[in-house]
């Protein structure tokens, strides 16, 4: 069996840079023990495969240890594979992911729009394990069902803390954001999620869907700039829609194969 392979830069203009995710185009869906072999293989933080049925694209997202409810890169990368290289048409391309519902992105020239759910979350406590979770002092902690939120005073803290991984792991929700308000865009954040096999991420297009709201209700706007200043960093464009989160970026292709099984 061959599997054609594209690796996509997401929210990325050049190479090397955002975020990279393996798309792999599919007919039907194998076992999922294949699908979780193939990605941990190309051991990127995601892989999603996709198939077209009918008038929607069903798509699925795995790291090289899980497959996740929702990520924003690898949709993103899959918009562009579609567009630029396996000819799908029109200007909207209908994703749905059993996970987590119709995720619709739109192609406006080398833009992409990503609508996903927003997050649901509260304010919980600075407890002593989330104190040990950086070398930083946060000023005010959220969770969801999916991840765990610190806020910090500024842009330096993020950018120069150090995470204690062994701690972040033992998370409840397995994943932590880290964000400050920022000087060059509305605000800064990085991700890490060693439960899931991504100690951190580049950048993190389903980490959005709950800084958005949470910087939406700060900033008394509905659209802004982001920016994920991890080591390849990648901007983020956002807007508020109701109970929606739109994401915008660009990517650029990295490589194409093929898988031979």
């Amino acid at each position: 069996m061959r599997i054609a392979i594209y690796q996509v830069d997401a929210f990325a203009d050049e190479v090397f840079r955002g975020n990279p995710a393996a798309v792999c185009p599919l007919q039907e869906w194998p076992d999922d023990r294949m699908l979780s072999k193939i990605a941990g293989e190309n051991n990127l933080s995601e892989t999603a495969f996709y198939v077209v049925k009918g008038d929607r694209v069903e798509i699925r997202w795995f790291t090289p240890a899980v497959e996740v409810d929702l990520c924003g890169h690898a949709t993103l990368a899959t918009a562009y594979v579609l567009k630029k290289y396996e000819s799908f048409p029109g200007t909207t391309i209908p994703f749905y992911s059993h996970r987590s519902g119709e995720l619709p992105v739109t192609v406006q020239g080398d833009q992409f729009t990503l609508n996903f759910p927003a997050d649901q979350f509260s304010e919980v406590p600075l407890t002593p394990e989330l104190l040990a979770a950086t070398d930083k002092q946060p000023v005010a902690a959220y969770r969801s069902k999916a991840r765990t939120m610190l806020i910090f005073d500024n842009q330096e803290d993020v950018e120069h803390l150090k995470p204690n991984l062994s701690v972040i792991a033992d998370l409840e929700t397995g994943g932590l954001i880290v964000t400050a308000k920022a000087e060059k865009y509305d605000f800064v954040s990085r991700y890490f999620a060693p439960a899931k096999g991504v100690n951190e991420d580049p950048v993190t297009g389903s980490a959005h869907t709950t800084l958005v709201p949470y910087w939406a209700d700060q900033l008394q706007k509905q659209a802004f700039s982001a920016f994920q200043t991890s080591e390849r960093g990648g901007k983020v464009g956002c807007r508020l829609l109701g109970d929606r989160v739109e994401l915008t970026g660009s990517a650029i292709l990295y490589l194409k194969g093929e898988i031979y099984i």
